[in-house]
This record gives C-alpha cells, structure tokens and sequence, in this order.
C-alpha cells in the first residue's frame, strides 16, 4: 500500500482494540490497530461522513 497517514481517534486509548483512519480525497481507510498488514476498509468519504454522523454523542 502506498504511504498513507494513518491516525488513531483520540478516543481509542492505550489497550490497542481500536482502529485507524486515513482520511484522503474522496474517500476514508479504516483498519485495525492490532492487525496493520491485513488489509484496510475502504469507503467513500461521504458515506463515512454520514456513518459517524448517525452515531449518538457521548
């Protein structure tokens, strides 16, 4: 995979059972902090966009 910055939510803390982001033109990656190498979810931007708009705030 090409470089790509990936970022972990603020959020995720410190016990690794999160996932990163990167967040490029016109789409976002998603993949799992514990498992770097298996791959990453691709979406387009606008529908992660909506998806952490429907998530209830904490």
């Amino acid at each position: 995979m090409e470089h790509v910055k990936w970022r972990k939510p603020t959020r995720s803390g410190t016990h690794g059972n999160c996932v990163e982001l990167a967040v490029e033109p016109g789409r976002t990656r998603i993949r799992d902090t514990k498992d770097r190498e298996g791959g990453a979810l691709e979406v387009p931007f606008g529908a992660w966009r909506a998806f952490v708009a429907s998530l209830p705030e904490r």
